[in-house]
This record gives structure tokens, sequence and C-alpha cells, in this order.
């Protein structure tokens, strides 16, 4: 299937409803999800960038200074006024949808994907931890493994699941646009 089928399938299945990728940092949400959006004529939305504009501080700093749970309230407030706007693509924060409440509101108005990637995959790509807040004073790779089986198990509730693997950009979009039109309502 060619991208513009497979976006032409999708935007069918997906109507009036988002595309809100969901999964741990460095599975690719914010690059395949721009690309994803082009593809399917919609805006794009980072919610952790959102977060951090509006915030006027990084997602660091907010850890640091007012602690994770003032973040996700602030990530869920972002996350429901995208869900309220015009169809877009929305990458979450990789810790968005463990929220029930986020959950709730995806579902309401959107499509979830869980971009999955393995664990070597995304220590991979994840070389500068220091710009990841939950990934501070621990390896790596021990830190990824511990997120990945408190969350594995949550993002399993997403509506679609595509494997994000070390292959172009354009293989994920494509799956992914797949796997959303083999969706049926």
């Amino acid at each position: 299937m060619g991208d513009d089928s497979g976006a032409q399938a999708a935007s069918q299945v997906l109507g009036r409803r988002h595309l809100v990728l969901v999964g741990l940092m460095g599975a690719g949400k914010s690059a395949i999800g721009r690309r994803l959006a082009d593809l399917l004529g919609r805006p794009f939305a980072d919610s952790d960038t959102v977060v951090e504009a509006e915030a006027g501080q990084t997602i660091s700093d907010i850890f640091a200074r007012d602690g994770e749970d003032a973040f996700r309230h602030m990530e869920e407030a972002v996350l429901k006024r995208l869900l309220g706007g015009a169809p877009a693509v929305i990458a979450t924060g990789g810790g968005a949808f463990l929220r029930p409440a986020n959950r709730v509101h995806i579902k309401r108005s959107g499509l979830s994907v869980w971009l999955r990637a393995e664990l070597d995959v995304l220590v991979g790509r994840l070389r500068r931890p220091a710009t990841r807040p939950l990934l501070a004073g621990d390896s790596t790779r021990n830190a990824l493994t511990t997120l990945m089986e408190k969350r594995y198990p949550v993002y399993a509730k997403a509506d679609v699941v595509v494997v994000s693997e070390d292959v172009a950009h354009a293989v994920t979009v494509r799956r992914t646009l797949a796997a959303i039109a083999a969706v049926t309502a």
C-alpha cells in the first residue's frame, strides 16, 4: 500500500477522530507523528512541547521544581484541550496514557496507536538521558527496563499496536497507516 492510498484509507477510518500516539520515550512518537500528520493533512501537536511552551520551562525543570505530579496535571489539561480541537495527530508524553482520565479522553475523541519498541532499540535512540527526567540517576537500560515493566501492560490497551524498529521512518509510517486502515468501527 503506497503512502497516499494508505493515508486515504487511514483517514476514512479516523473520520473526525484524532490520531493519538502513545509509547515510551524514544519510540518515535514525534518523528512518526509529524510524517503522519503531513500525509493525513492534519495538524501535528506534541503534548510535551505544548506543556513546555505554556509553562515557560522544560519538562526536566518542571519535574525538578514542581514534581512529577504537577507535570502530569499540566499534561492532562493540555491533552484534554488538544483533544477538544480540530482533528490532529497528537504525540503524547510517555506517561500520559498511564492516567485513566487521559485514556478516557483519548478513547472518547481519538484512536490510540502504541508505537512499541524493544529495549535495545530504545537504548540506541536515547543517547542523551540528561534531557529525560525519568532516566536521571540510573543507567538508561535499567531505567527503561523498569518503565517498560510498568507501562507496557497499560500501553497494550491502545486501539492499535505498531512495532517501532530501527528502520526508516517511512517504513514505520506505512505500517502505522496500514494498521489504522485495518481498524473496524
